[in-house]
C-alpha cells in the first residue's frame, strides 16, 4: 500500500519513482535471488531489497512523504526512520541522526 501511494504522489521524484518501481517488478517476479524454499535466506533477500530502496527514497529527501503516506503505526515508522539515519522532531520534521 504505501509503495503504491509513494507512486502514485506527485513530490517523490523520478529516480525515487523509478527504485520503488524496480522494487515492486523485483517483488512480484516468480523468482528470486535468494529461492524462497531456503528457509530464513529465502525471504530475508526480499525484506533487505524493501529496506534498502525505502532507505534510499528516504536519505533523498523523501522522509517526510514516507511519514505522511506511511499507512502502519507510527512505531513502525519510527523504526524505518532509525535504519535510514533519521529521526522525527516533533514541530520540525525530519533531521539526520545518527541512526543505530
Amino acid at each position: 500500500m504505501l509503495f503504491a501511494r509513494l507512486l502514485r504522489d506527485p513530490d517523490v521524484s523520478r529516480a525515487g519513482k523509478l527504485v520503488l518501481a524496480g522494487l515492486v517488478a523485483y517483488l512480484a517476479l516468480p523468482f528470486d535471488l535468494v529461492p524462497d524454499f531456503i528457509p530464513v535466506a529465502g525471504q530475508l533477500d526480499d525484506a533487505i531489497l524493501v529496506v534498502l530502496a525505502l532507505r534510499a527514497l528516504v536519505r533523498r529527501g523523501g522522509g517526510e512523504r514516507v511519514a505522511l503516506l506511511w499507512p502502519g503505526p507510527r512505531p513502525s515508522l519510527d523504526a524505518l526512520l532509525r535504519l535510514a539515519g533519521l529521526h522525527m522532531q516533533r514541530d520540525r520534521g525530519l533531521e539526520r541522526g545518527r541512526g543505530f
